[in-house]
């Protein structure tokens, strides 16, 4: 079995794979936040646990493979991984066998995240695409027809944006995240939620309108990360959430490596 991570600034998503190729299986998934001082050991604690709580143990995790844009956490886990499984962990980077070319000025600034989202959403729905991922920033990729990596747009994520807007702005207060009843705001926390929802919305619907004059109106978009579903109601451009398109790709890259 693989155990995949992907390792993001805010949370770290794992899976646990059983097979190969179209016979592969996803048994279980979870998520736990990101912690840049958690030790080796406390890795092997938690994943453990996970394991147990899915009926496995750590004898059947026979590979690991990680996504990882926190550079600070990749050295315990990298002991995590031969301690506990006694495996050398692969690392997903624009050096890997990727399938696709990068067409960025330099391959080697494309997130490991993105490009197992590009992978991951190529090989299920086919291109021409563009995806975005809710997540720390939120990040807009251009996927070719042939599959190739063209590039894509960055903005600050949802959470981050709004966690400053209440840190800077002394009357305001963290409300919750959801859809208000109107764009109007009729009080504080409706107002906040009109322009935090809506205005993310409208900024993903912006972007993906003038990303398709450029890559072809014919190109499908594909949503991923915590917050996609929501934005998805708000948007009119958004064909499908997947939040399962990041580890499927990390997958997929291991098994490349593999085939190589």
């Amino acid at each position: 079995m693989l155990l995949a991570l992907d390792v993001g600034n805010t949370n770290i998503v794992l899976g646990i794979y059983r097979g190969t190729g179209k016979e592969s299986q996803l048994l279980a998934s979870w998520r736990l936040g990101t912690d840049r001082s958690r030790t080796a050991d406390e890795y092997g604690a938690l994943v453990t646990g996970l394991l147990t709580s899915a009926g496995l143990n750590n004898g059947d995790v026979k590979d690991v493979a990680v996504s990882s844009v926190v550079p600070p956490v990749n050295r315990d886990l990298t002991e995590f991984s031969k301690r506990y499984f006694g495996v050398e962990p692969f690392f997903v980077s624009a050096k890997c066998a990727l399938g696709m070319t990068i067409r960025y000025d330099n391959p080697a600034e494309v997130g490991a995240d993105r490009i197992c989202n590009a992978v991951g959403a190529f090989a299920k729905y086919g291109g021409p695409l563009i995806i975005i991922d809710y997540g720390t920033a939120t990040t807009f990729c251009a996927i070719a027809e042939n599959g190739d990596y063209l590039g894509g747009a960055i903005a600050p994520g949802i959470t981050i944006s709004m966690n400053a807007l209440f840190s800077h702005a002394a009357r305001l207060y963290p409300v919750e995240f959801k859809t208000p009843p109107a764009a109007i705001g009729k009080n504080t926390i409706n107002s906040m939620q009109s322009g935090a929802v809506f205005g993310f919305a409208g900024q993903t619907d912006a972007l993906v309108t003038r990303m398709k004059k450029e890559l072809g109106s014919n190109a499908k978009v594909i949503a991923t990360g915590g917050l996609s579903v929501l934005i998805q109601h708000e948007s009119s451009t958004i064909d499908a959430v997947d939040q399962m398109i990041t580890l499927d790709g990390l997958r997929l890259l291991y098994e490349r490596r593999n085939a190589a």
